[in-house]
């Protein structure tokens, strides 16, 4: 592919898909500067192997990317954390009262249950319920079969809907 056109094509992705790919990994890592520095990784990446992209699912393409370099980091900077397969839960306290105040109480809620579930679990619930992808993008994003993306999604949601009553938090969507 030209490199015009390659430029072109990556700068056109990050403006419609940096702000749901910052998001995705901030979520799941929660630090801000670092969560840039792997969505700058994901588009680097993606530039450099824009001709091996089929004219698949481009967010879905991107999420996997981001996905992928996410968890390589984790593996190289927190393993032990990586094979009991949980991140550090994200407490309150790791917000400015500002930066805490902006998300309203049911969403505060719903992010600390989601905080304290297992990582495949948080993967499938932010990709199907949050970010909206379908159940055959899921799978691919994290390379699974649909029918485990339909079964951890089960099990995540019991689990969640378990974590906000054992928190006597209640929860519209739940």
């Amino acid at each position: 592919m030209d490199l015009q056109i390659r430029k072109g094509q990556i700068n056109d992705w990050y403006r419609e898909y940096s702000n749901d790919v910052y998001n995705y990994v901030y979520f799941l890592i929660s630090d801000h500067e670092h969560a840039k520095d792997i969505l700058q990784e994901t588009f680097l990446r993606a530039y450099s192997s824009i001709d091996s992209f089929r004219g698949e699912n481009v967010r879905g393409w991107l999420f996997r990317i981001a996905r992928n370099l996410t968890i390589d980091d984790i593996r190289k900077k927190k393993p032990i954390a990586y094979f009991l397969d949980s991140i550090p839960v994200i407490k309150a306290a790791d917000y400015t009262p500002e930066q805490f105040a902006i998300l309203n109480e049911s969403e505060q809620e719903l992010y600390l249950a989601l905080s304290k579930l297992k990582l495949a679990y948080r993967d499938v619930i932010v990709l199907r319920k949050i970010k909206e992808f379908s159940i055959h993008e899921t799978a691919a994003i994290l390379g699974w079969t649909e029918n485990k993306v339909k079964v951890n999604l089960f099990r995540g949601m019991k689990a969640l809907r378990k974590e906000l009553e054992k928190e006597n938090f209640s929860h519209e969507t739940i």
